[in-house]
């Protein structure tokens, strides 16, 4: 007898499967025939290279020690020392992965090529001087144009590493020491949003899938984890912010200032994470509440008066950015190919309890929809009484539909062509706690395929990052 629901979902990873399986066969296809995809081992920026290291028993123990006792842990824990520990756990899990490469490969030179941010700390001496004349080097024939991914995002990205440089924090190690354990607390920052959307239980329930996630292979070690991390923390500061009654916050305008921010941070870390703003209004409208706003927009404004006033005009950069985007290997890659390669990093990248669970969320979130247009008319489909507002599992199934729909928006732009595993970490973040849809005596299954799936990639790909 098959428990309910778990027939479409098996369905639904094997799809997933079909689709990483295609973009593999396919994305190969084309690169050997015409060079134009720019990635090694499409749809995967990484090299096919099966490997181990001294991240490999770690790793190992890691997976079985959360899989062994992370459900009854995050079930018995108190909330404040839950929160801690799937910090710590999560953090584990990812060095864990990314000494599987080796100190050097995996950690030390992660964020010193060619590429990286710290290629450029030098040209911040005069921090002021460069924020001024920072589009002028956006482009690819400008003068002294910035590495790629400095040129790919507003100045408070480098200039995150510039100031780590200027408080003795310099070089490879400690940039992927930072990144390491501030994008670990993502993870924390996701329960507390979903505590304070959903209820205590569903937030439990979805924290051992937080720490085993395949994302932690790309947070360690890339700056968009990093970047995950500020993104999810304003979210569940607003979350924070906008809960009223049992659970409120002391000072809910104060917490939402802070979310707006962090959100202005998150906007001048990278263009892109503007569509985070998606994820933010489905906040509020899970909240049934506006009142935060003004605080948030408030928070926001100072960011952005501080860099304008700096002389940095994000309209400007946005604008030259796309230009430059279209100056390098986006020109050639087809967007025919990534608007759906995209999509199977994606789902690699999530891992397939996330997508499971995803489904579940969508069903459920369009199910609540039709019941939202029947109460607008003011009767239920049985023909009673207008019903209250979704539960705890219909909103959990929201933020999750929310995630997908900041994907496909994402995707549809074309400024997305490969590397997505990394670049869209923080919306990617937002899946996992799909898992805790699933049934739960079948929750230490999932939680090992997402580990399978995480230990796997790491090990049979030497990934960009």
């Amino acid at each position: 007898m098959w428990p309910r629901g778990l027939r479409p979902d098996l369905a639904v990873v094997a799809a997933a499967g079909a689709l990483v399986t295609a973009a593999v066969v396919i994305g190969g296809a084309i690169e050997r025939e015409h060079g134009t995809l720019r990635v090694h081992w499409p749809p995967y920026y990484a090299h096919l290279e099966p490997h181990v290291g001294p991240g490999t028993p770690a790793a190992l123990l890691v997976a079985g020690a959360v899989l062994g006792y992370g459900p009854a842990l995050a079930a018995r824990l108190r909330w404040r020392r839950l929160l801690p520990a799937v910090w710590l756990a999560s953090m584990a899990w990812i060095w864990s992965l990314a000494m599987v490469d080796g100190w050097h490969r995996g950690v030390e030179n992660q964020l010193t090529s060619a590429y990286e941010y710290l290629q450029e700390i030098d040209r911040f001496a005069d921090a002021g001087a460069a924020l001024r004349t920072f589009t002028d080097h956006i482009l690819l024939h400008s003068p002294d144009n910035w590495v790629p991914h400095v040129a790919g995002h507003p100045p408070a990205a480098v200039l995150t590493f510039v100031g780590l440089d200027r408080v003795g924090l310099g070089g490879g190690p400690w940039a992927s020491t930072w990144v390491i354990t501030v994008g670990a607390s993502a993870a924390a920052a996701v329960l507390v949003a979903l505590r304070a959307l959903t209820d205590e239980e569903h937030a439990r329930s979805a924290a051992p899938f937080l720490v085993l996630a395949p994302t932690a292979v790309w947070v360690g070690v890339s700056a968009d984890g990093y970047f995950t991390a500020v993104a999810a923390w304003a979210l569940a500061l607003l979350a924070l912010a906008a809960r009223s009654g049992a659970g409120a916050v002391r000072a809910p305008r104060a917490v939402a200032f802070a979310a707006g921010l962090l959100f202005g941070l998150t906007c001048y870390l990278s263009y892109g994470l503007t569509l985070c703003a998606l994820l933010g209004l489905t906040v509020l409208a899970l909240s049934r509440t506006l009142r935060p706003l003004p605080w948030v927009l408030a928070g926001v404004a100072v960011v952005a008066a501080a860099f304008t006033l700096a002389g940095f005009n994000w309209w400007e950069g946005y604008r030259l950015l796309t230009e430059r985007y279209y100056e390098g290997a986006a020109r050639i890659r087809p967007y025919s190919y990534w608007v759906w390669g995209n999509l199977a990093c994606a789902v690699t990248a999530c891992g397939p309890a996330a997508v499971a669970g995803a489904r579940r969320a969508l069903v459920s979130a369009a199910r609540t929809g039709r019941r939202a247009a029947v109460r607008l008319r003011g009767r239920r489909p049985d023909g009673g009484p207008a019903a209250a507002g979704p539960d705890s599992r219909a909103r959990l199934a929201a933020v999750v539909a929310a995630a997908v729909l900041t994907i496909a928006v994402a995707d549809l732009s074309g400024m997305s062509k490969a590397e997505t595993e990394r670049i869209w970490l923080p919306f990617l973040t937002w899946l996992l706690p799909a898992a805790a849809l699933l049934p739960r005596r079948g929750a230490r299954y999932w939680l090992a395929a997402q580990a399978t799936t995480a230990l796997a990639v790491n090990h049979l790909l030497l990934t960009g990052w």
